[in-house]
């Protein structure tokens, strides 16, 4: 069992199942976790709690994780928070990309593509841990 060190990890993402076997794996691995069903929730929480690092989201209601992350990369804490992008948006989408990268995430993950383990290591390297 991995010992996360009192990371925190917030979760934004609207996909109530998915969101919660996120909660699940990071629980196990010993990670503090906070969720957000919503872009709007989801800043208000990233700006109140200062997480360790944030799982993104891309398409959701009330705010989509572009508009949250260029809002929380203008934001003297938010310029720095590494972020995970976890989207079924298409890769090729390449207008959808540029804007993503342009607010800098630590990385990109197309969640039908990618594992919860996988997801945990990916957090794992980004952390340095």
């Amino acid at each position: 069992m991995d010992d996360s060190n009192g990371k925190k990890i917030l979760i934004i993402e609207d996909e109530l199942p998915l969101q919660n076997a996120m909660v699940d794996v990071l629980t196990q691995h010993r990670f503090a976790v906070i969720t957000a069903n919503d872009g709007k929730e989801g800043l208000e929480k990233a700006l109140a709690e200062h997480p360790t690092l944030i799982l993104l989201d891309i398409l959701m209601p009330k705010m989509d994780g572009i508009s949250l992350l260029e809002k929380l990369r203008n934001d003297t804490w938010g310029h720095d928070v590494p972020v995970i992008i976890l989207t079924n948006l298409d890769p090729d989408a390449d207008q959808t990309i540029r804007n993503i990268l342009e607010h800098k995430p630590a990385f990109y993950l197309i969640k039908s593509n990618v594992t919860l383990d996988a997801i945990v290591t990916k957090i794992q390297e980004v952390l340095n841990m």
